[in-house]
């Protein structure tokens, strides 16, 4: 059942196995604060195991376009749609999330975003492909972030 991220009271829950739950839960709540704010949307995850077909969609397109298959283990996904963007989230174990935002017009922009937790190393099946940058956030700490753009139909 998705329950609804508190960005003002941040919470670990669902997120426990990390190595980095705080920053972890941190970045969750950055990105509920960020909906909330631009969309007036209510950011709510689910278990990873009750959303596999957000998971499964989000591994296919990482593994179609750029042959990248996640070594972590999902923990949350989420996946709604705002402003004609469909976007899909999944939270790993590790402290990584992975966005995919996908203009649900034809010629729209559609991009997968990663973005890493504080304190976390950067994934071996992302460090010789992508350079991240960094942004502050008062909620996750030091956020560093990369992206590429996806060509094909989803």
């Amino acid at each position: 059942m998705p329950k609804v991220v508190d960005f003002q009271q941040v919470s670990t829950a669902g997120l426990e196995s990390s190595p980095v739950p705080d920053a972890l839960a941190g970045l969750r709540a950055n990105e509920a604060r960020y909906y909330f704010n631009k969309y007036d949307h209510a950011f709510a995850t689910s278990p990873a195991d009750e959303a596999s077909d957000v998971v499964a969609y989000v591994h296919r397109i990482l593994k179609e376009e750029r042959g990248i298959v996640v070594s972590s283990p999902p923990l949350e996904a989420t996946t709604f749609e705002v402003d004609r963007l469909r976007m899909s989230y999944v939270f790993y174990e590790s402290g990584l999330s992975i966005n995919v935002m996908y203009a649900v017009a034809d010629g729209g922009k559609r991009a997968v975003g990663f973005k890493l937790s504080d304190g976390m190393e950067v994934p071996e099946e992302l460090a010789e492909r992508f350079t991240f940058a960094r942004q502050k956030s008062k909620l996750a700490g030091t956020i560093r972030g990369s992206y590429f753009v996806i060509k094909g139909q989803y």
